[in-house]
């Protein structure tokens, strides 16, 4: 089937394959991300999540296939260059300026639109006067969508790890993307962060219309956030639908729950798979 490449779309990925040696991490991935859409990608450990999510963002180059940014192809383009395109993430682990204010690690993102200069800082021009404020208020809207306008003076380091969480959130959208890529932005999280959590990610969706890809292990709070699901397994995309068909998909229950499940339940083996098997679907 002839694929259409659309520039209206702000991410896309196409047959993307990693290896590593003899090592294959991600198997012909396929993702299209509409403007807008707030989309799940899920999977055990081990299903290659993170892999496609560096191979998406320019940590990694893909050995085979093309990630495009609004119909770009950006294979083999820094972390900042498809980061300035419009592409931003955040990482399981946190990777805050830890000994700067909240406010500042948000301004500091911020600044990767400025337009003022060196001399234009050295000399305090009324440019930069005046692009240094937009930039304070933006950084202070950050904060506030994040509900971290209170912490504003607080050093990093210092805030709760749930704070520091919606902190690397809040930076990541002060690169002003098309597209937020959240690595599992619930790790260590309580059941009540969670909840506040899933409310700022749809809340961000729809206050910047830009599209949302998660990576989520609480399946709780990936089920209830996501319009639409991908499900990976050994690198290999098993399912993909809205989550009310994801939930029961006997490919994405064994995948996560294994054969002495699907024995229990009564739920028929998917196709070409014998009970017992392991390995891709």
């Amino acid at each position: 089937m002839n694929r259409v490449i659309s520039p209206a779309n702000p991410l896309e990925a196409a047959h993307v394959t990693m290896r590593f040696g003899g090592l294959k991490a991600l198997s012909d991935f396929n993702l299209v991300m509409r403007p807008g859409e707030l989309v799940g990608l899920i999977g055990p450990n081990g299903a290659g999540k993170t892999t496609a999510f560096n191979a998406l963002t320019g940590v990694y180059v893909p050995s085979e296939g093309e990630v495009l940014v609004a119909g770009a192809r950006v294979n083999g383009e820094k972390p900042h260059q498809i980061c300035a395109r419009g592409v931003a993430r955040t990482f399981q682990n946190i990777r805050l300026f830890k000994e700067l204010s909240a406010l500042d690690n948000v301004r500091i993102a911020c600044h990767a639109g400025a337009s003022s200069g060196f001399f234009d800082a050295l000399f305090l021009t009324s440019h930069h006067r005046a692009e240094e404020g937009r930039i304070l208020a933006r950084a202070e809207e950050y904060l506030a969508v994040m509900g971290l306008a209170h912490r504003a003076g607080e050093i990093a380091k210092n805030l709760p790890y749930g704070e520091q969480r919606r902190l690397e959130i809040a930076r990541a959208l002060a690169t002003g993307p098309k597209v937020l890529c959240l690595d599992e932005p619930a790790a260590g999280m309580n059941a009540a962060e969670k909840i506040e959590l899933m409310r700022l990610i749809r809340g961000v969706r729809d206050s910047f219309g830009i599209a949302i890809l998660v990576i989520e292990h609480d399946m709780r709070l990936v089920m209830g956030v996501s319009e639409r699901l991908l499900v990976l397994d050994h690198g290999v995309t098993i399912a993909e639908g809205k989550p009310e068909a994801i939930r029961k998909d006997p490919k994405v229950i064994e995948a996560y729950l294994g054969d002495a499940y699907l024995e229990e339940k009564k739920i028929a083996v998917p196709e070409g798979r014998v009970r017992g098997e392991g390995g891709d679907a």
